[in-house]
């Protein structure tokens, strides 16, 4: 099994269809409402998934509850040749568990597509343990080559 850190098939074909907005909120129009849901190491996800699962997800308790949490969209900016979008970093308190990887989706209802669609996935090299404590996900930062989600 294995997780690849990957923008899905399906998110880069949406995008284009324009199914997802990564509009900060009180924009116009209003941003989709993206997610995070973490995966033990028995996960088998990559471009072609196409929305979430619960197969393999981390477990609800010891401070995760399945389905994941809500993200916060940093907007859209633009380089010369690359625009990109972003994520605060997002963190589960009292914690104790082992995630492998995690999904990032679109819970909006999408007219016409499966729900909670797939965005981006991505392996974290290794079994992450939280032990009592703070799990936290620091993204990069929103610029141009280090934003989690780039188009060039």
């Amino acid at each position: 099994m294995a997780i690849a850190s990957v923008l899905t098939n399906t998110f880069k074909e949406e995008l284009l269809g324009g199914y997802h907005s990564f509009n900060a909120s009180g924009d116009t129009p209003a941003g989709s409402a993206f997610k995070i849901a973490l995966y033990t190491s028995s996960a088998s996800l990559g471009t072609t998934t196409a929305a979430y699962t619960a197969s393999n997800e981390v477990a609800s308790g010891g401070g995760y509850t399945t389905a994941g949490e809500a993200l916060t969209n940093t907007g859209v900016a633009k380089s010369t040749v690359t625009s990109y979008t972003d994520f605060s970093d997002v963190s589960w308190t009292s914690a104790s568990f082992t995630a492998r990887g995690c999904l990032i989706y679109n819970s909006s209802s999408i007219s016409g597509l499966t729900a909670n669609e797939a965005v981006a996935l991505i392996d974290f090299g290794g079994d992450k343990t939280v032990t009592s404590g703070t799990f936290t996900i620091e993204f990069p930062a929103a610029a141009a080559s280090t934003a989690i989600i780039q188009i060039a």
